[in-house]
């Protein structure tokens, strides 16, 4: 198999890890020689529940027995699409009313993107240096990363970058701007939080100019940061919300929220304004109704705070400089590229799965399914404490 993978599989980097699965169970990844590794970091923030979490498993199989793909999206109505888009509304403010499912978050960034022109007849965009918003040529175009983008353009004509952050270059917003797109917390960067009430600031710049705010919660979003969306921390409503990863509890998924008026732009001059033909697929959005209701019915986002503080107490160490986010969406920073490679690499030869981000080199991504336990956790903070200390050394 192994062989295989490597001959017949596109690869998207030089070194794959090259795990072979064979099954996965609630914290746990189990390879082809039935080791187990403890997961800290749940398929990249996609797996909120865990790996086949018994209530969205339930929720997949019984929408199999009814009926899968039946027609492009919009066109006819099929419950679980609805009924997820009616849950979505009911957990976000009045002006996030109506919802259009993706295939994926990149692919809602494209519609969000597409939403902000034709609302506001503008071309211009805003976006913000180290930002990632995906891979689509719309989504790399606002990625603030030239090495990553050098080899793709011509790209999107019309955007310009701001600093996360920088308050002074919010003059850069102005009537010629159709949208500003931001991460709530900075994923690729770093996790880095909005700090000074930036958030607001930038949209009250946005109201002031009438240029509309998006808020790409992909990783923050679906209860990671203690709240269902991170947006909800800053008390900074988003004319159109992006989401996408834990969403489909293990399922690809996106979708993108506004208002009614504003969505309703997407259905005539031209019609079919954004189309798909998968988005709203029954079983992915039977699965990814069965994890909103899951995370919203329980306690689970206000453990995500005590997790937290949690891993927080126990990753003392003279190796980690600092440990940035919030919930069970946080990043450990160690003083060098080569320490965090050493890390990483180690921590799954000892059964401990973690992962790099984009941008920072330096960083070590950390973040486990909501349902961990304490015991899981402690387990797996005792183990990175203990290659730390070799590498130390």
């Amino acid at each position: 198999m192994t062989s295989d993978f490597y001959k017949y599989q596109t690869q998207t980097s030089p070194h794959p890890l090259g795990m072979e699965i064979a099954r996965a169970e609630g914290s746990y990844i189990f390879d082809t020689n039935n080791k187990a590794y403890l997961d800290f970091v749940a398929g990249v923030s996609a797996c909120p529940l865990g790996h086949r979490h018994p209530k969205v498993i339930s929720a997949i199989k019984e929408q199999l027995d009814k009926y899968l793909h039946v027609m492009v999206y919009g066109e006819y109505i099929q419950n679980p699409a609805v009924e997820l888009a009616k849950l979505i509304a009911k957990n976000t403010e009045p002006s996030l009313e109506t919802t259009y499912l993706t295939n994926s978050g990149t692919e809602a960034i494209e519609g969000a993107l597409k939403l902000a022109k034709r609302a506001t007849g503008r071309s211009e965009i805003i976006a913000t240096n180290r930002a990632y918003h995906g891979n689509t040529m719309g989504s790399l175009s606002v990625m603030g990363y030239e090495e990553r983008k050098q080899a793709f353009r011509p790209l999107i004509p019309g955007v310009k970058f701001i600093d996360f952050n920088n308050q002074k270059q919010l003059s850069e917003i102005t009537e010629q701007t159709a949208c500003v797109i931001l991460e709530t917390i900075q994923g690729g960067a770093g996790f880095i939080e909005p700090t000074n009430n930036y958030l607001l600031k930038v949209k009250q710049r946005c109201k002031e100019v009438k240029a509309l705010l998006i808020l790409d919660e992909i990783q923050p979003g679906i209860g990671r940061t203690g709240k269902l969306f991170g947006y909800q921390h800053y008390n900074c409503i988003p004319d159109i919300l992006v989401t996408g990863k834990g969403l489909g509890g293990g399922m690809p998924i996106g979708a993108f929220t506004s208002s009614a008026k504003l969505m309703a732009l997407l259905q005539d001059k031209p019609k079919l304004g954004h189309i798909t033909t998968f988005g709203g697929h029954p079983v992915i959005a039977a699965s990814a109704l069965a994890t909103l209701k899951e995370i919203t019915t329980s306690n689970l986002m206000v453990l995500a705070l005590e997790k937290e503080q949690l891993i927080r107490s126990l990753l003392v160490h003279p190796l980690i400089q600092e440990i940035r986010g919030k919930g069970l969406m946080l990043a450990l920073i160690t003083p060098s590229t080569g320490i965090t490679n050493a890390l990483i690499l180690e921590a799954q030869e000892r059964g401990l799965i973690l992962f790099w981000l984009l941008f920072e080199p330096k960083a070590v991504r950390i973040t486990p399914p909501l349902t961990i336990s304490n015991d899981e956790i402690v387990k797996g903070c005792h183990l990175i404490i203990s290659i730390l200390d070799d590498l130390k050394t």
